[in-house]
């Protein structure tokens, strides 16, 4: 699958109309009125690739840079690497996107599997349809909403940002700097958390449902065990296992997950890239940003098919 994936990164952006060296030579004649000279011009293309180049050549060079991890130069930002510019955004993107849907899953698995297990009572008659509102509210609407209400009404937090910038130095080990980085987050965790849950919580519920009528959780309880136990240790532990997955899948997709959420609080992260090199085309930085994605769905995912040992025994070699 990697290797599928380094092909299409290579070939899709080649797909786009125009090409990055064209995007640097037009914004260079734009700016100064006159076209690069033929030094410029070799000096682009030896940068962002010639388009008369085979391209068995191209994709060969390409993988020679990745092999160096060299992503390139990015155009918007010329001359900033790609690679300075994913290392400046990415640990907020990660901090944000992580913390949203590790708490969402929480919540929502542990909440699907109280309602699952008893379904029909007054708690699932409750929850249910509250989770159901929010599963059709868009995280960026909900934001906007707590933006509203929390910063520009109450003045509980800040409306945009990630740390005060006069908190100096900036490290985990200024308490300070922490605080301040956990305070400006609590809005945007409030909207993706909440939104985020609704998913897993409806998972849950409708395995658990399922499970609690299976032939191991009834010898379970004729056994007399107690229904903390039965519902912890048989039903929940089998139902758990489509959200573990779905859980690999989601984290491959954190980075695209919180672009929108991130333009409502201008979040430094990955989301104000993705959407500036897509407007001015921004080729290297977009490919570098897929590659990412892909990267991190494939680590996931592997280390999801990994956890299912542990927790479902039919799976393991020789059972």
């Amino acid at each position: 699958m990697f290797l599928v994936s380094l092909v299409l990164n290579f070939a899709l952006p080649r797909l786009m109309p125009n090409d990055p060296a064209q995007s640097m030579i037009r914004d260079i004649y734009e700016k100064t009125g006159q076209r690069p000279s033929e030094y410029q011009m070799s000096i682009i293309h030896n940068m962002y690739g010639d388009p008369d180049t085979p391209v068995w050549e191209q994709f060969w060079n390409y993988l020679v840079q990745l092999a160096h991890l060299d992503l390139g130069r990015s155009i918007m930002y010329y001359p900033m690497k790609v690679t300075d510019l994913i290392l400046q955004a990415l640990p907020w993107t990660v901090y944000l996107g992580l913390v949203s849907t590790l708490l969402g899953w929480l919540i929502g698995t542990y909440l699907g599997a109280r309602l699952g297990w008893k379904p029909g009572r007054l708690l699932d008659s409750i929850i249910t349809p509250f989770a159901m509102f929010f599963s059709s509210i868009p995280p960026f609407w909900l934001g906007l909403l707590a933006v509203w209400y929390l910063s520009y009404s109450k003045g509980l937090f800040p409306a945009q940002g990630a740390v005060n910038q006069r908190m100096q130095p900036a490290s985990l080990t200024n308490s300070d700097w922490v605080l301040s980085v956990l305070y400006h987050s609590v809005l945007p965790l409030i909207a993706l958390t909440v939104v985020g849950f609704t998913s897993w919580l409806f998972s849950m519920r409708n395995m658990m449902i399922t499970t609690v009528n299976e032939d191991y959780v009834h010898l379970a309880r004729a056994k007399g065990l107690s229904p903390e136990r039965v519902r912890n240790s048989y039903a929940a532990r089998n139902a758990l296992l489509p959200n573990i997955t779905g859980l690999a899948m989601s984290m491959g997709g954190i980075l695209m997950a919180v672009v929108l959420a991130e333009a409502v609080f201008i979040y430094p992260g990955l989301g104000g890239l993705i959407g500036a090199s897509t407007a001015v085309r921004d080729y290297p930085l977009m490919q570098a940003l897929l590659l990412i994605v892909i990267v991190l769905s494939l680590i996931f995912n592997f280390i999801a098919d990994s956890v299912y040992v542990l927790l479902d025994p039919r799976t393991r070699e020789g059972s």
